[in-house]
């Protein structure tokens, strides 16, 4: 970790990010691939297209859910979770 990196919680972990990267991004790095699960089968879901198109990557963010983990930029402090179906 370098004097400028940042940290933020997923799911009580604490994950180290550079500034500017985005949380999927950054849980990528830290080998994290599954992000959330679907509603009704709980089947995992992580990060697809990378670029906000598809809504794989569903995460609540400080409490607010449907937040996509590849566009959402890493803030220090930030509390990530894993987000089931559509409604956390």
């Amino acid at each position: 970790m370098s004097q400028f990196d940042i940290e933020f919680t997923f799911d009580d972990n604490t994950i180290t990010a550079s500034p500017g990267q985005s949380v999927g991004a950054a849980l990528l790095a830290a080998n994290l691939r599954s992000l959330g699960q679907t509603r009704f089968n709980k089947n995992k879901r992580g990060v697809f297209c990378g670029i906000g198109v598809c809504f794989d990557c569903l995460v609540v963010v400080d409490g607010i859910a449907n937040q996509r983990a590849c566009i959402v930029e890493a803030k220090s402090g930030m509390k990530v979770q894993t987000q089931v179906g559509s409604n956390a």
